[in-house]
């Protein structure tokens, strides 16, 4: 059963199961700082850095596929319960007969690191979309907080029409995007399966939880892929911590099925949110964690990355 509960910031937000009902759909909206007149804030050196990204590709990250990395076609294991896992939420459980099920997932393409503040800003110029100010008020090298469900599917949009008509996309990407694929928020299940990998671990590293390997229980967001995760599958960063992330997926209970995603669009839903904030314990930031909020909300602790699906 789903229950209120007091958030940890003023408004309020669905977190891992506990509801946490949203005080007012709010669309406070700012202009971001003009074109290039954003204050670089010094910067680590090393993946986090503006120097590991493209300043001619939108800020993306300067790796051969800028940035997306190919999650393999094939099953993983979804969802969690106390039998399991003694720190699972009650909307993680698959059903009442069983803790977890199987989900087979088609192969899709997911943002290496949360889009950036640097990337968002791109978007933004570009566009001349209205934004929540504080959305650009981080350092280019932190996720972009502040930004609704639309604005991320907005930025998914723009960087979908980019990729394509740009010469320089890499012709993996290309080919994907001229067979119909789309640039977009990752489903429940493809978030839960990047994070997991097809061994059904608890966090995005491993079965135990103290690691480092997550900006979690801290005051504030930091640099994407500042924190070192050499066992995090298929050598994605920040799925645990730094900020919740948007998906597609409307909220409701398991079992999941894809085709309930594309039913409730345009249905007065939640949007389902993963991967716990800086803030958060390390029971919010494990893999199979469900939180979700409504799509006008804009908080200082979530963020979103993007896919590459055919879906």
């Amino acid at each position: 059963m789903i229950t209120k509960a007091q958030p940890a910031w003023p408004g309020h937000v669905l977190v891992a199961g506990i509801v946490i009902a949203v005080a007012m759909l709010l669309y406070a909206r700012g202009n971001g700082p003009a074109p290039g007149s954003e204050q670089h804030a010094a910067l680590p050196a090393g993946p986090a850095d503006l120097r590991g990204f493209r300043t001619n590709a939108w800020m993306l990250p300067s790796d051969t596929l800028l940035g997306f990395v190919e999650v393999p076609a094939g099953p993983f294991i979804m969802g969690s319960g106390k039998s399991t896992d003694p720190l699972a939420f009650d909307n993680e459980r698959w059903s009442q007969e069983q803790a977890q099920g199987t989900v087979d997932v088609p192969a899709f393409y997911i943002g290496r690191f949360e889009v950036t503040v640097a990337q968002f800003q791109m978007f933004v110029a570009a566009t001349s979309r209205k934004i929540e100010s504080q959305a650009l008020a981080s350092p280019p090298a932190h996720p972009v907080v502040f930004v609704t469900w639309p604005d991320a599917l907005a930025y998914c949009r723009w960087l979908e029409a980019e990729l394509k008509s740009f010469s320089a996309t890499p012709a993996a990407l290309k080919d994907r995007l001229n067979e119909g694929w789309h640039v977009t928020l990752p489903s429940e299940a493809e978030w839960e399966k990047a994070a997991r990998s097809a061994d059904g671990r608890r966090y995005p590293w491993g079965n135990d939880a103290g690691s480092g390997s997550a900006n979690l229980a801290t005051q504030n967001t930091v640099p994407v892929g500042s924190i070192a995760c050499p066992d995090c599958a298929y050598g994605l960063s920040d799925l645990s911590g730094n900020v919740w992330e948007w998906t597609r997926s409307p909220y409701q209970p398991y079992p999941y099925d894809p085709a309930d995603d594309s039913s409730t669009i345009g249905a007065d839903a939640l949007w389902v949110m993963r991967g716990g904030g800086f803030n958060d314990s390390e029971q919010m930031g494990r893999a199979t964690t469900r939180g979700a909020a409504d799509p006008g909300v804009r908080r200082p602790f979530i963020g979103f990355r993007i896919v590459l699906t055919r879906n």
